[in-house]
């Protein structure tokens, strides 16, 4: 039976505070008409953050608790809608209430977990050639503001080889979801896509709801053998709307004021990345913007200690030194026999070009061999770093052998005789 109670002992912003007995935290409850969530318990004083905000909200509003945590829809009807933090249809269908399952479970069991060993192909050069994305990884993307991160996870969205993509928004402009929205249904991947939106003008309490809708969906998907990949953008508002709730409940600052277990509520989250064993797999890439290009901000700094890696998104590039996926020796010496060796000695004469840039910059005389390593660069960047090229990953290897031999003589290289023998392109092809 659900115990209504009829005082509340305070309303607080978003907050509201009641005495109630038997409730757990995370526990769904009705304060008049709007959804709450229990955020607080201290005794007998419960602490409840309203969806739909304070306003209008009385100290005289029936409380009722229904005694189970937030919970979404979950089957194939799913694939193709798009939805608020809080699970209602953004896009005018019809609202499903089938199959109801709890958002914010536990991660799974390491003992259930295999090793990642299959590579997920996008066909962005700088993923797949040179920090290649492994499947049941987890990865953060390090942006700054007005960076084309969402750009990215929509040709990500696009272009991925998965069987499911779920997009959690937080945060977004609005005309950031229409154009989320709008890409993905002209570009043929809304079918096998769910989206969950919270836009600015949403209620903050849904901005901390998407990622556990995103996740526990994902994980019914993977269950059932699907190959499943989470995009999320921004990790970095989602921690200002954990850091909001905190201030609310009078908590004690941490770093920049974001609360203590901020390292907890991230990897809560990108923990749920996994390889079942005998059955799917969730992926996840997060977007994290640094406020100020400071990856040493709370948000970036503890994500790095969770994740396998990052990707460095940097004057509209994946930045080649900046990145790292740290899996990607467990698939890319599977893919071509050249692909390890090709991606090291590519950065490593890419480095040496950008000491030639500066030495440019600065007025030093320039040598043929530094002439050499501009037009590389040029090169490099163009053809391969522009996040516009769509190749798959073996047209890419190939392609970067025929940047080599444009600019360079076999023996210049650095790269084995043997492989040079095999790979070798026979003419230039830029000419």
């Amino acid at each position: 039976m659900q115990k209504v109670y009829t005082k509340i002992d305070s309303i607080i912003g978003n907050v509201v505070t009641v005495r109630a007995k038997g409730v757990r935290n995370g526990d769904l409850a009705l304060v008049g008409d709007s959804y709450a969530t229990v955020i607080k318990l201290d005794q007998d004083i419960v602490s409840l953050q309203v969806f739909a905000g304070g306003q209008g909200v009385s100290t005289t509003d029936p409380v009722r608790f229904l005694g189970r945590p937030m919970m979404v829809s979950f089957s194939e009807n799913l694939l193709g809608r798009v939805f608020d933090g809080a699970g209602v249809p953004r896009d005018n269908g019809p609202a499903l209430t089938e199959n109801m399952i709890p958002i914010g479970g536990p991660s799974v069991n390491p003992a259930k977990r295999i090793v990642p060993k299959k590579m997920i192909r996008t066909g962005i050069p700088m993923i797949d050639v040179f920090n290649t994305l492994v499947e049941s990884q987890k990865l953060p993307i390090f942006s700054v503001s007005g960076e084309p991160y969402n750009a990215l996870l929509s040709r990500i969205a696009l272009q991925a080889e998965v069987d499911v993509i779920i997009l959690g928004g937080m945060g977004l402009k609005y005309d950031d979801y229409l154009t989320f929205r709008d890409t993905l249904e002209k570009g043929g991947a809304m079918s096998h896509t769910v989206m969950f939106i919270h836009t600015a003008a949403d209620p903050i309490v849904e901005c901390t709801l998407v990622p556990d809708m995103s996740l526990a969906v994902a994980e019914q998907f993977a269950l059932g053998g699907k190959r499943v990949l989470v995009l999320l953008t921004d990790m970095t508002n989602f921690a200002d709307a954990q850091k909001e709730m905190a201030i609310t409940m009078e908590k004690v600052p941490s770093n920049r004021g974001y609360p203590g277990d901020l390292y907890s509520c991230l990897a809560y989250r990108y923990e749920k990345a996994v390889d079942f064993e005998g059955a799917g797999s969730i992926t996840i890439l997060g977007v994290t913007t640094m406020p100020g290009d400071d990856v040493t901000h709370p948000v970036p700094d503890n994500t790095g200690y969770i994740t396998e890696g990052q990707y460095y998104l940097k004057n509209g590039h994946i930045e080649p030194f900046g990145s790292l996926s740290r899996l990607k020796q467990n698939v890319n010496s599977l893919t071509r026999d050249d692909h390890r060796a090709l991606m090291d000695g590519m950065i490593r004469i890419y480095a040496s070009y950008k000491e030639s840039l500066e030495k440019k910059s600065m007025g030093f005389m320039m040598t043929e061999w530094d002439n050499k390593l501009l037009r590389y660069g040029e090169l490099f960047e163009s053809k391969l770093m522009d996040l516009s090229v769509n190749i798959p990953l073996e047209e890419a290897l190939d392609l970067g052998w025929e940047i080599l031999a444009e600019c360079f003589e076999p023996n210049e290289t650095g790269l084995k005789t043997s492989l040079i023998k095999e790979r070798w392109p026979k003419k230039d092809v830029f000419n």
